[in-house]
């Protein structure tokens, strides 16, 4: 009972060890390699894109997918704001500057409303901005049909972040399939990992020949050592991407496996009526990377973080909803367009919304203890004050 239970651990098989051993047998460790090119050509295949560049991390993917679309220095980026860090980090990299967009209820993703309201701001001020990072929030996609229209008609490029959404369906398409590039991430906690690394994908392959040379220190075709632009040291591994190989052959069963834990969560808590899940759209196909509900009711903020420290006493991993960029003091003078007048939905989210252990390896008995532990919590006939 003591042994800590973890929000989204990393899950392992045998398909991994088998693809590393062989790196290791042939020599190929460097950056760079037959699996760097067999798992750019395979994770291409799977979401139906065309082509694919593996990267060191999801934020490098991003820095460059900002590059690509002509990002530079003074430029305006819109981003969804309640995202991590890593989503946003990257504009600044480009001594760009960021615009927060609020999120929608309906699926905790950007609000069309809210970016309607922001490109027409931009447009009034004759400032419009260069790309917008569309981010696939907690394993789901966001509302495409809603918003890609928005983009093209002010003909501003989408980079769609999808590094929390691999094997996320939008009516019918893999999500990272709708952007001019989009951003997987292999990250420990992610669906499928790499222990650390990153996928940028389009369907132009000019842009990810482009991304290629630029993460490989942009190094001219020479046979000296010739260099004409900034490059960067990007690239993902051999070894690395044969463990992504591996990984990316159990990906449709890592989701099962987590929507079968979100279900059994819902399940358990579905006679609590301030539980409010993250919605599941028609149309939408969820990866539940992270099961996530909100509380609702007088004093959900206050009992959020009563729970969770009493979830922390049990040794059981509960996280807040992603506190969003327009709140962080990193950008605290940055431009954000809520929901509505008067209605910011990503600060809701954060004051009331909680992440459960989600991981496709978590066993049943550890999610019936982390269930105990949450039903203790949430009862109406406890007194959170006694929790505390």
């Amino acid at each position: 009972m003591s042994q800590r239970i973890w929000l989204s651990s990393p899950h392992l098989g045998e398909e991994e060890t088998a693809f590393v051993e062989e790196a290791f047998r042939t020599n190929w460790i460097a950056p760079l390699g037959p699996h760097v090119d067999a798992f750019e050509r395979e994770l291409a295949e799977h979401v139906d894109v065309g082509h694919a560049a593996a990267l060191s991390s999801g934020t490098a993917a991003i820095h460059l997918g900002l590059l690509l679309l002509g990002v530079q220095p003074g430029d305006t980026v819109f981003c969804s704001s309640l995202t991590f860090v890593a989503s946003c980090n990257p504009i600044l990299y480009c001594n760009a500057l960021p615009v927060f967009i609020d999120s929608e209820p309906g699926s905790w993703n950007m609000s069309p409303q809210a970016l309607e309201r922001a490109f027409e701001s931009a447009r009034r001020k004759n400032c419009m901005p260069r790309c917008v990072v569309l981010v696939n929030l907690y394993g789901q996609s966001a509302d495409m049909d809603a918003l890609l229209p928005i983009c093209e008609r002010y003909n501003v490029p989408v980079l769609e972040d999808a590094a929390e959404s691999l094997g996320a369906r939008y009516k019918g398409r893999a999500s990272g399939s709708f952007g001019h590039l989009a951003v997987y991430s292999f990250n420990g906690n992610k669906i499928i990992t790499t222990s650390g690394g990153g996928m940028l994908v389009s369907s132009d392959a000019a842009l990810i020949a482009r991304a290629r040379k630029l993460s490989t220190q942009a190094r001219e075709a020479a046979l000296h050592y010739e260099h004409v632009g900034v490059g960067f040291n990007y690239r993902m591994s051999n070894v690395l991407a044969g463990i992504g190989r591996g990984q990316l052959r159990v990906l449709d069963e890592r989701v099962r496996q987590r929507r079968r834990v979100f279900e059994r969560y819902q399940e358990a808590l579905a006679d609590i009526p301030t539980v409010r899940w993250m919605p599941e759209p028609t149309g939408y196909l969820s990866t539940r990377w992270l099961s996530c509900f909100a509380l609702e009711g007088e004093g959900a903020a206050a009992q959020c973080n009563v729970l969770m420290r009493l979830m922390e006493r049990h040794s059981i991993e509960v996280r807040p909803v992603w506190k969003p960029m327009h709140l962080q003091p990193l950008f605290r003078n940055a431009p954000y367009f809520p929901h509505a007048d008067g209605v910011d939905v990503s600060r809701q989210l954060f004051a009331t919304g909680l992440c459960l252990p989600s991981g496709s390896n978590l066993s049943e008995v550890q999610q019936d203890r982390v269930i105990a532990h949450l039903r203790r919590a949430l009862s109406s006939s406890v007194d959170t004050r006694a929790l505390a």
